[in-house]
């Protein structure tokens, strides 16, 4: 309203200079009115289109992230609606507390032990599958399937393989005459238990992008390499993976922030034990919160994990500019 204010000024000095009328620069002002009236109009637009996708987004993540950042300075208790302001005190208490420092490990081995063998095994799967052959719908759709299926259901499914005593887990060792393990039941093994898990279940998702992929490389690049004597090797060297490389960089990304917030199947598979062995942070955030009853506390483990996700996310984009063609 001050520039369309400003711009009638103009045309008031305009007609008033000498006593004159100044065409060219009344035609000058009128011009600039105009373009001051069509910006507004296009604000107006944009805000009208993307009201709809920011409103839920507002609503459902940037306003349960501030909230969560101000109880993270509270001594909130969850069950009443009195609390305190307590400053950094959360913060120093999280950062002293041993299982801060547990479940961040976790998280770190979880995060690599999930990441790493998703991608590799996906494109493996993808590498196989990308060729049309009999039935290979069906193997897709099975290879897929867990992805569709809800983490709470395959976790039950695994807790029952996993079993000690009878579990089919044991039994395959069995008739590879290898040792019985305790799977989930022992601090030694139940991390691992979790990762199969997770990776068995996620394989499916990246060989689906693999495969989109894999079938966007021109077949004339590497029948042209095979000409020229390149082996496998070499063809997938300075072929194949620079031209999957936005996938792989996008499925890295993805399946890192699941597995810094996965909890589903570590409440199913193992509630955060033996002996908080598969304690990650999101779920030494829901001890905290919901069996504790220290929502402060909770709040600032999961800013903590939240600065965690962005930072990796931020170092993941800049690393992309060296090995990712687009």
């Amino acid at each position: 309203m001050s520039q369309l204010a400003g711009t009638r000024n103009v045309d008031e000095k305009i007609y008033k200079e000498n006593g004159e009328y100044n065409g060219t620069a009344f035609k000058a002002a009128s011009k600039r009115k105009r373009i001051t009236v069509r910006g507004l109009k296009n604000i107006g637009n944009v805000l009208l289109f993307t009201l709809p996708a920011m409103l839920p987004m507002v609503l459902f993540w940037i306003y349960p992230i501030i909230n969560t950042g101000w109880l993270s300075f509270t001594d909130w208790d969850y069950m009443t609606p009195e609390y305190n302001l307590v400053g950094i005190e959360n913060y120093q208490n999280i950062f002293t507390d041993s299982r801060f420092w547990e479940a961040m490990t976790h998280t770190i081995l979880f995060a690599v032990g999930t990441v790493i063998p998703i991608l590799m095994f996906g494109l493996i799967l993808a590498l196989l599958m990308r060729n049309k052959f009999r039935g290979s719908a069906v193997y897709k759709f099975l290879i897929f399937s867990p992805w569709i299926t809800p983490t709470v259901a395959i976790s039950i499914i695994w807790n029952w393989i996993f079993l000690p005593n009878g579990g089919l887990a044991n039994q395959v060792l069995k008739i590879l005459n290898l040792p019985a393990s305790q799977w989930t039941q022992s601090s030694d093994s139940a991390l691992m238990s979790v990762i199969i898990v997770t990776v068995w279940k996620s394989i499916g998702y990246a060989m689906i992008f693999y495969i989109t992929a894999l079938e966007k490389i021109p077949q004339e690049r590497i029948e042209a390499a095979s000409l020229d004597g390149a082996n496998k090797l070499q063809k997938f060297r300075y072929i194949i993976f620079p031209g999957i490389s936005p996938t792989t960089f996008f499925l890295s990304v993805v399946t890192m922030v699941d597995s810094l917030k996965a909890y589903d199947q570590i409440q199913i598979l193992t509630q955060g034990g033996p002996s908080g062995s598969t304690r990650t942070l999101t779920y030494l955030y829901y001890q905290l919160g919901f069996e504790e009853f220290n929502m402060g506390a909770a709040s600032a483990v999961a800013i903590v994990l939240i600065m965690i996700t962005v930072t990796l996310s931020l170092i993941q984009f800049k690393v992309s500019k060296k090995w990712v063609n687009y």
